[in-house]
């Protein structure tokens, strides 16, 4: 990959069906999120066509699917797929995995082996969906262990999730999960640990912004809402304190990049901070430029 030739890398894109057809959602899940986020087109993209969409627009895009199947009962699609794709497409596509937390040992055992056999670049966990808090020390801190010894990344889902919206009790699917500041712990007790927050964190926006600027590891992606909708102190701090920890993300295929980045032309974004939310930033945090 050669950033130099990409206009844009969207750190939050997601493997939504495998090869053989599996989805990582359930029917009623996966209907309610395409409602609650006007999905238009196609829902399920394969890995190849997501890597064609991307290579098409001259763009690069980190994707992971989401393993929650302790709380779910629904198997994800396989990492090692994920990122045999990337593989095969390494011009556009960075590999990330998600194990769900509750796997315990052969989670934590699962996550090395994908580092070391696989070339995967970072981990997703998303608390609300997978039912933890990111500072229980009983749950996923061997795994961040793991991640921060191989240098990879830890992202985590923030604030509100479109996951559950609409369905009746939300799908099971509980908010408080997902608060920035159980990140916060995170950061502290690890304190090399690279760290993405993702998504503007309603209703916690300003937790994220004071934990970002507060733990030199902490970042945070603008995916899962159009630029029009975000708060004014997040534009704010991505203009000022956070312009070099702020984030170009999707969260394709719910939220084209398309529509994304039409939306981001209009907001008040300083012309010399533009190009390193659009990349620059994600290619130094991703290992692709020099620090």
């Amino acid at each position: 990959m050669n950033p130099d030739e990409l206009v844009a890398i969207d750190v939050h894109t997601h493997a939504e069906v495998s090869s053989k057809g599996h989805s990582s959602l359930d029917d009623d899940l996966h209907d309610a999120s395409s409602a609650y986020f006007k999905v238009e087109g196609k829902r399920k993209p394969t890995l190849e066509e997501t890597a064609a969409y991307y290579r098409e627009r001259k763009m690069a895009a980190v994707i992971f699917t989401v393993d929650a199947e302790s709380a779910t009962g629904t198997p994800p699609v396989p990492n090692e797929e994920v990122a045999e794709a990337a593989a095969a497409n390494a011009d556009v596509l960075i590999p990330f995995a998600s194990i769900d937390p509750f796997r315990g040992k052969a989670g934590v055992k699962q996550a090395r082996r994908l580092v070391e056999e696989y070339g995967v670049k970072g981990f997703e966990f998303h608390p609300s969906i997978q039912g933890f808090f990111p500072n229980d020390r009983s749950v996923a801190y061997d795994l961040y262990e793991v991640i921060e010894e191989t240098g990879t990344i830890a992202l985590f889902h923030t604030g509100q999730t479109g996951i559950g919206a609409g369905v009746p009790g939300g799908g099971g699917i509980r908010l408080k999960y997902s608060n920035p500041l159980h990140v916060d712990d995170v950061a502290a007790d690890f304190p090399h640990l690279k760290i993405i927050l993702a998504h503007p964190s309603f209703p916690w926006q300003d937790e994220a912004l004071a934990v970002a600027t507060h733990k030199p590891g902490v970042h945070i992606d603008l995916s899962g809402w159009s630029p029009k909708y975000f708060p004014p102190q997040l534009v704010q701090y991505a203009n000022t304190l956070l312009k070099d920890k702020v984030l170009f993300g999707s969260d394709f295929p719910v939220l084209t990049p398309d529509r994304w980045l039409a939306d981001f032309e209009k907001l008040s974004i300083k012309d010399e901070v533009k190009p390193r939310i659009l990349k620059e930033n994600a290619a130094r945090l991703l290992g692709l430029t020099k620090p």
